[in-house]
């Protein structure tokens, strides 16, 4: 194994080492102060992030208001709390030590109001702000506002290439590195584009090199790249070191921090981690971003292929082989089906699954009653947790709505990451997981379910192993 160099990131000199940041209270101040204490880039979750009273309990992110506007405000307020607690948290378990860095989802609700109110609450303790999850153009003159380092999360140099043309270029000096995610091996939302298989990854290197050759021609020479996605082992890189094709790197752990005891998930989420076998975490497209998005397989993920497999067209009126008569809901008003789906839909109502809920691509998924609801009630009680949701039909702008129909075959993210991260049922909650995460059971690191500090990781992950 290659000597690990020391790097410069965000004004310092720090190892190579990232946690990588996963929101909605899963990177916390409590395990990204230790990182960055242990030498490295620690990083907490700006993402709907965890806040507490004067006596240290924690406050539930509780929406009181009436309209889906009032609950976005109350959510982007929980956002600046919890991002301004996350720091300072981060900034005390450092100890001087290391530097702490930010993640923000530029698709998130309120994304701009909350990085500037954490930021502007949290002066000092805040040395850089990782952000993905869309094209997010204003970050670096949001950052340089406060002489803050940005760090872009991109799929391939033409992403960057767009940004830095339309915006970063105009504030180089804080440009602290670019961040690229392997759409195929990253875990939560992916960057996968409409031109790249979800089946068939391409090989990160020349990727990376194109990626290199083109901030060389912008003059970013000794910008380094973050190579994120898939980084398990470090001795599987020793290539990438010291690589003219590359330049200088630092490479971004985003699945193994789950697993020390400073990580705040619950005990279950932990052993199951333990557990997973290759082929349990694996790439789909049901999140309300619309992004393709990498998750463990259990009884929520199986409950949305359910509806995606019980999905027929339909039409409103006798339209070539749509003549069958279809009666839905209690009013029983006619569509019209194949006379093939109509025997699949009374074959779906059958077993159970007798509420047809319209989607915005004109057909029809099936249902139990009791799906039927909990998608209403979720639908209907949307706090605006992103800029645009497919699942609800919310929109940030001044219209309130993306003016299509709410899509039944997504779900409301926002709470079932909040559940997942605080009551600990990972069997009927999204739990979202890198493509390595299944390494967790044969890595002899973890034998006899050790589960090490962040300092004993970050000292392993330094030998290679």
């Amino acid at each position: 194994m290659k000597a690990l160099n020391a790097i410069r990131m965000s004004g310092a000199e720090v190892l190579p080492l990232i946690e990588g940041g996963k929101g909605v209270s899963v990177s916390m101040g409590v395990s990204s102060g230790p990182w960055a204490a242990a030498g490295g880039v620690g990083t907490f979750s700006g993402v709907n992030a965890d806040f507490y009273d004067e006596h240290g309990k924690l406050v539930p992110q509780i929406y009181r208001g009436k309209t889906r506007r009032e609950r976005h405000d109350e959510l982007v307020n929980f956002g600046i709390l919890g991002g301004i607690a996350q720091a300072r948290i981060a900034h005390e378990l450092r100890a001087g030590l290391g530097r702490i860095h930010m993640n923000i989802l530029w698709e998130m609700g309120g994304a701009e109001r909350v990085l500037t109110g954490i930021l502007e609450g949290a002066k000092g303790m805040v040395h850089g702000v990782t952000c993905g999850a869309g094209m997010p153009y204003r970050l670096a003159e949001i950052c340089a506002k406060y002489g803050v380092y940005y760090y872009p999360i991109i799929s391939s140099a033409r992403a960057f290439r767009a940004l830095w043309k339309r915006a970063y270029h105009k504030a180089a000096e804080f440009l602290g590195a670019v961040v690229y995610e392997d759409p195929w091996l990253a875990g939560g939302h992916n960057g996968l584009s409409n031109s790249e298989d979800p089946t068939k990854p391409e090989d990160p290197y020349p990727r990376l090199v194109e990626l290199r050759k083109q901030m060389n021609e912008m003059g970013l020479h000794d910008t380094p790249i973050v190579m994120a996605g898939g980084v398990w082992y470090l001795r599987e890189w020793q290539n990438y070191l010291d690589n003219p094709e590359i330049g200088p790197i630092a490479f971004q752990f985003g699945t193994r921090p789950l697993l020390t005891k400073e990580s705040p998930i619950s005990e279950q989420w932990k052993e199951k981690l333990l557990t997973l076998k290759e082929g349990d975490i694996y790439l789909n497209r049901f999140s309300p971003t619309g992004f393709w998005s990498s998750a463990v397989e259990n009884d929520f993920l199986r409950e949305l292929k359910g509806r995606e497999a019980r999905q027929i067209a339909y039409t409103m009126d006798v339209v070539g082989e749509h003549q069958a008569e279809f009666a839905m809901g209690p009013r029983g008003r006619l569509v019209y089906l194949t006379a093939g789906d109509r025997v699949r839909a009374q074959e779906w109502m059958a077993h159970g699954y007798t509420e047809a809920l319209k989607t915005p691509e004109s057909t029809l998924i099936f249902v139990t009653p009791a799906q039927g609801h909990r998608i209403r009630v979720d639908q209907i009680e949307c706090m605006g947790c992103l800029s645009q949701c497919r699942f609800s039909n919310w929109d940030q702008g001044p219209e309130g709505t993306t003016g299509k129909k709410a899509d039944p075959r997504s779900f409301c993210i926002q709470k079932t990451l909040q559940a997942v991260s605080h009551n600990g049922d990972i069997e009927h909650e999204l739990m979202f997981a890198g493509h390595g995460a299944y390494r967790f059971a044969s890595d002899p690191f973890y034998s006899n379910k050790f589960v090490p500090t962040v300092k004993e990781l970050v000292t392993r992950i330094m030998t290679g192993d």
